[in-house]
């Protein structure tokens, strides 16, 4: 049985960069990794008819910005970019 490998992983750095971007101490790690992961877990099921393909997540110094990639924008935008506030306000909660 051959060894399986992660095809993602060979790419990182040629095709394909990290889908999150922070540094984080041993303290901060695990904490900011789960909560990566709860953002992903919120933008899947709140937006499941935009066509998500990919979440990139940047944290710098008080700051996160979160970039989503889809094929639909205008579910996402929605009328006048109402629907962007309401989801960066349910963010900040």
């Amino acid at each position: 049985m051959g060894q399986k490998t992660n095809p993602i992983a060979s790419r990182l750095g040629i095709v394909r960069g990290w889908d999150s971007s922070w540094y984080g101490s041993k303290k901060d790690y695990a904490g900011k990794l789960i909560e990566d992961n709860k953002i992903r877990n919120y933008l899947n099921a709140r937006i499941n008819k935009g066509g998500i393909a990919k979440i990139v997540i940047e944290r710098m110094l008080g700051k996160l910005i979160v970039t989503i990639h889809t094929s639909r924008p205008g579910i996402i935008i929605g009328k006048g970019g109402q629907e962007v506030d309401r989801i960066k306000e349910e963010l900040k909660n």
